[in-house]
């Protein structure tokens, strides 16, 4: 299944996020394969307070060292950071059939 990666930035961390920007940027391009979305996450005045990223991988291993490497990692914008296991019950407008499940 693939993992939902949500991090949320640490307090006053704007200028140390302007600042690694263009790395976290690099890096996700990097690795734009292994994602199906991805984006930052906005607080009602639309400054960035965060990340989600969706990462199409069977291994939660692999989603941990995917946002473990990440220069927003590394470099110290990240705090809270949560991996979810994700279900993909509807995708690119459609409804994907679950096996076992009625499709209505």
């Amino acid at each position: 299944m693939p993992f939902i990666i949500l991090a949320h930035d640490k307090p006053n961390s704007e200028r140390l996020r302007a600042k690694l920007r263009s790395e976290h940027l690099a890096y996700l391009s990097a690795r734009k394969g292994q994602m199906l979305a991805g984006g930052a996450l906005l607080d009602q005045d639309g400054k960035s307070i965060g990340g989600m990223i969706i990462v199409d991988t069977e291994d939660r291993a692999a989603a941990e060292r995917f946002v473990g490497e990440d220069p927003f990692t590394t470099g110290g914008v990240f705090g809270a950071i949560q991996i979810l296991t994700w279900r993909k019950t509807f995708f690119d407008r459609q409804r994907i059939p679950i096996e076992g499940r009625p499709s209505s």
